[in-house]
């Protein structure tokens, strides 16, 4: 009985922590501020640039500047007491490369910058 009733005392501190934590999201969506939001699109933009337009235009007025491009690739164990392992391959390239760290980083910044202003979350 003492044991049932610890695990009733813990789902009860956990509901109430849940509880709490969900005032504390919903504060920090109500949230408004201009600076904040001036803010956000400089973390978004300076991204956007330092990973995406800076290397292309890197690429497009210095093209002598190799691009070198890792991706992973699996190769087999020893027989078969080992699993495969994932080395990383780097290939050199010239010229206007886009990488998939590019498209992937563009469309995690536009789902996160623009996916909260498409919806009202009050």
């Amino acid at each position: 009985m003492r044991l049932w009733g610890m695990a009733a005392q813990s789902r009860h501190l956990e509901r109430l922590f849940f509880l709490k934590q969900s005032k504390i999201i919903h504060e920090a969506r109500i949230y408004e501020n201009p600076a904040f939001q001036w803010t956000r699109r400089l973390i978004a933009l300076s991204a956007v640039f330092s990973i995406v337009v800076f290397p292309k235009l890197v690429a497009v007025f210095l093209p002598e500047i190799p691009i070198h491009l890792g991706y992973p690739q699996l190769s087999g164990g020893f027989l078969f007491f080992f699993c495969d392992i994932e080395k990383i391959k780097w290939v050199e390239l010239s010229g206007l490369v886009i990488t998939p760290i590019d498209t992937h980083l563009v469309a995690a910044i536009i789902g996160l910058y623009f996916g909260g202003s498409f919806i009202n979350v009050r």
